[in-house]
């Protein structure tokens, strides 16, 4: 066959291919050790932050001041970050999304200290955002900055910061298919060889490599989770419909205070996010639980833990606030962590309050906080598979995924019914409208 047959075509392809899938895989060493050392970085961050609060509680009159202080501080020192790299802002994940849709530039590598210095300052001071926002940006900058050491066109540079972006969520949660998944439901919408083999290379490497550092056991401690009983599905699926309300919810609280900060202008970023800090940190001196990403109380919950009702509305009222209020502070730092802990706070919170109904006591309450996490996920993100199988390998728990897939579909159905546009779809057109402000 003859070039202009199109005999070569199919080798060129062929070619492209194993290219993106090398690099992806050569991206994916990075992305591991450097989503490793930033989980690793973080877990150290935790240790300290718990010292420096149980030494303030000794501290008499002025020991609240101490975290007050702390967290103003790192928050202010994480803003100004954001000021020399702006993209470093906010999550990351609706930049990921504009690139895959040809919205925005891939980004640069100058992207992965900022997020990682300013993330480890935000997250690890105690502020309520995910780590995963920082590494699904970090693995993306990577994935690109190789996609240009290779001179690739823009399109496949676009395409290769996508699949590591996946394997920056796969480290983010240590859970690759999850991170696969990603990519393709959440960020392209669509399952084509081009984009699943090369993110497969790069989330099974990087997984690989991250593991080397934080080690390969599920992030939640989880033990021997009973099959619920059939019976009980119509329940699940109105736990699933009262999720939805409460994902859109929370989805109106996250962009109400975003307008109200950005409505802030003549305010310098430092001082509001000094202020933000300020508050979260007297939230971390009064109870640590209801302060950070969540991982702590969730494992708890997950873990059997047993808390009375009226605490368990107290957590889930502060932290459905205090996570909105963390994101407008401009800091990096992500939203997936701490919805998975509000999924599980909720989950538990409906089963005391469905005690009534046959079948339900104290024991449901595990599976109803893994449920809880998966369908919260999928009301907010919406993007229901990835958030079932997040929660599948962070707990290795597979005996509720019926009623999960219940309770994830009717939250999904509600919160989509009711018009309320995934979250990241309006982080990203916020995004986009900053940068490109409509003509008056």
């Amino acid at each position: 066959m003859t070039e202009d047959d199109g005999g070569t075509e199919p080798r060129d392809s062929n070619r492209g291919l194993s290219l993106l899938c090398l690099l992806a895989a050569v991206a994916g060493v990075g992305v591991g050790f450097v989503g490793g050392a930033f989980r690793w970085c973080l877990i150290r961050a935790d240790e300290l932050r718990r010292t420096i609060v149980n030494w303030a509680h000794h501290v008499p009159y002025v020991g609240w001041l101490v975290p007050v202080v702390l967290v103003a501080l790192c928050t202010v020192l994480a803003v100004l970050i954001v000021r020399r790299v702006p993209l470093a802002k906010g999550s990351g994940i609706q930049h990921v999304e504009a690139v895959s849709r040809g919205e925005a530039k891939p980004p640069g590598i100058n992207l992965v200290p900022a997020r990682f210095i300013g993330g480890l300052l935000a997250i690890g001071s105690g502020l309520v955002l995910g780590r995963e926002g920082p590494t699904v940006h970090m693995g993306a900058a990577i994935g690109a900055e190789a996609g240009r050491r290779a001179r690739l066109a823009e399109p496949d540079v676009a395409m290769l910061q996508t699949s590591t972006a996946g394997a920056g969520l796969a480290v983010a949660f240590n859970a690759p298919i999850a991170g696969a998944l990603f990519v393709c439901e959440e960020v392209t919408h669509s399952f084509r060889l081009r984009t699943v083999l090369p993110t497969l290379f790069g989330v099974s490497v990087a997984v690989g490599c991250a593991r080397l550092v934080i080690g390969d056991q599920p992030d939640f401690e989880v033990g021997n989770v009973p099959t619920p009983q059939l019976a009980l599905l119509p329940l699940f699926v109105v736990f699933g419909i009262l999720t939805g309300l409460l994902g859109i919810a929370y989805n109106r609280l996250i962009l109400g205070l975003l307008d109200a900060v950005a409505r802030l202008d003549r305010i310098p970023p430092t001082v509001i996010g000094a202020t933000i800090g300020a508050t979260i940190g007297l939230t971390l001196f009064l109870d640590p639980l209801a302060s950070g990403g969540g991982d702590v109380l969730a494992q708890m919950i997950v873990g059997g833990r047993t808390f009375v009702l009226p605490i368990l509305l107290l957590y889930l009222a502060v932290r459905f606030f205090t996570g909105p209020l963390s994101y407008a502070a401009g800091t990096p730092g992500g939203l997936f962590a701490p919805l998975l802990a509000l999924g599980a706070l909720w989950g538990s919170i409906f089963t005391g309050l469905s005690s009534f109904v046959p079948g339900v006591d104290a024991g449901l309450t595990v599976t109803m906080a893994t449920i809880g996490m998966a369908a919260f996920f999928g009301a907010v993100v919406r993007a229901p598979f990835t958030g079932i199988v997040i929660v599948v390998e962070m707990t290795a728990v597979t005996s509720t995924l019926v009623p999960m897939l219940a309770a994830t579909a009717a939250a999904v159905f509600v919160a989509t019914a009711a018009g309320s546009a995934p979250i990241y779809d309006s982080l990203r057109e916020r995004m986009l409208e900053t940068r490109h402000p409509p003509l008056r």
